[in-house]
């Protein structure tokens, strides 16, 4: 018996380990583990001995058997929320790349270039998708669109839902649930990363089913170092508002204390900051900055705050000469900084281990 909510095996011997639900919860129609139930009512995280790589074999054996695949990545994350050498674990299977929590984007982008971007970064990463297509999970945007191009795809094969963690694809699946018998938030859905456990089967009238799979973990994601409180902060539920600062050189921002931004040198210029609403940015001298920060680092400089302040490892400096305008620096869940004028040198501080990387401006 599995757990309807996260996939992983029912068991009712050991109360610490996965899988653990009361006996008396076996009698009722639809049975969820202990973990998934305090997640759902109290939302409560029991930790889990699971590592990635048990996850990674979970989709490695994915590649045996035959169907299609699904990748869900965070449209705000692309970069940290992609599946490096997805290719490999999944075989010659037909994907369908879909960029979800796009309500979070300004209204001003269009969706058409944006998804070319999506096609050419994704062939740049090694994948050719059969198509590319936006959708918000959490508000059921674009999701008739994306249940037609399964159907049409899949060719009467199983349905395999991928992508990292809190990507959305439990939300995305409880919309299909949803559409077809009106009943919602079957599959458990959270903040926290590693949510799902195992394999979910739904199945389907024609005797196939999809399948939601356990989020990989992507380790250079910031959501891994910090606890509840902060990771809600720095996760977008409403459309995203830039934040345009006009600098000289040698000043400094900082995102909360989760992020370090620099403008070492070049002319006057604009960055425009792409983060969740709630946070806070500091503008400050680059000469005041290390001050600033081991001063006031949990308080006035927060995110992180409580735990999440003696789980962050500590700051590693990227520095990049900027030739173009136009460009991303993408701190991997946390955002982005789009350079808005050529030939400027500036440097980013993020925790050790979080990926900081260049790319095409997505906006």
């Amino acid at each position: 018996m599995k757990c309807i909510g996260c996939g992983i095996t029912i068991q009712t011997d050991n109360p610490k380990k996965e899988g653990y639900t009361p006996p008396a919860s076996l009698e009722k129609e639809e049975v969820v583990c202990k973990r998934c139930f305090r997640l759902r009512n109290y939302n409560e995280l029991q930790p889990v001995s699971l590592s990635s790589d048990d996850f990674l074999k979970i989709l490695n054996g994915i590649g045996t058997k035959e169907g299609m695949v699904v990748l869900i990545v965070d449209i705000f994350d692309f970069n940290g929320s992609w599946i490096n050498g997805l290719h490999r674990f999944v075989g010659n299977k037909d994907i369908l790349l879909i960029g979800n929590k796009s309500d979070i984007l300004p209204k001003s982008i269009n969706p058409n270039r944006l998804t070319n971007w999506m096609k050419a970064e994704a062939v740049k990463l090694g994948l050719k998708p059969v198509d590319v297509l936006l959708v918000s999970a959490y508000k059921g945007k674009g999701m008739e669109e994306a249940l037609t191009a399964i159907d049409t795809i899949r060719k009467g094969k199983d349905v395999y839902v991928v992508g990292c963690t809190n990507v959305g694809k439990s939300t995305f699946i409880n919309r299909i649930i949803k559409r077809a018998t009106g009943i919602g938030e079957v599959i458990t859905t959270s903040h926290f990363p590693g949510t799902t456990l195992d394999l979910v089967e739904i199945p389907l009238d024609d005797g196939k089913a999809i399948y939601d799979t356990p989020g990989i973990i992507n380790d250079h994601q910031i959501a891994h170092h910090l606890d509840e409180n902060d990771l809600k902060a720095i996760t977008p539920k409403n459309e995203l508002k830039p934040k345009v600062f006009q600098l000289n050189a040698e000043q400094t921002l900082f995102i909360g204390g989760l992020a370090r931004f620099d403008f070492i040198s070049g002319e006057r210029s604009s960055f425009t900051i792409h983060i969740s609403n709630g946070l806070t940015i500091h503008r400050t001298k680059l000469s005041n900055a290390d001050t600033l920060y081991e001063n006031h680092l949990g308080e006035m400089l927060s995110p992180p705050s409580g735990e999440s302040i003696d789980k962050m490892p500590p700051f590693v400096r990227h520095e990049f000469s900027i030739k173009k305008a136009k460009t991303d620096i993408v701190i991997s869940g946390l955002g982005w900084v789009t350079i808005q004028h050529p030939n400027v040198v500036v440097a980013v501080h993020a925790p050790r281990g979080v990926d900081v990387v260049l790319r095409p401006s997505l906006i």
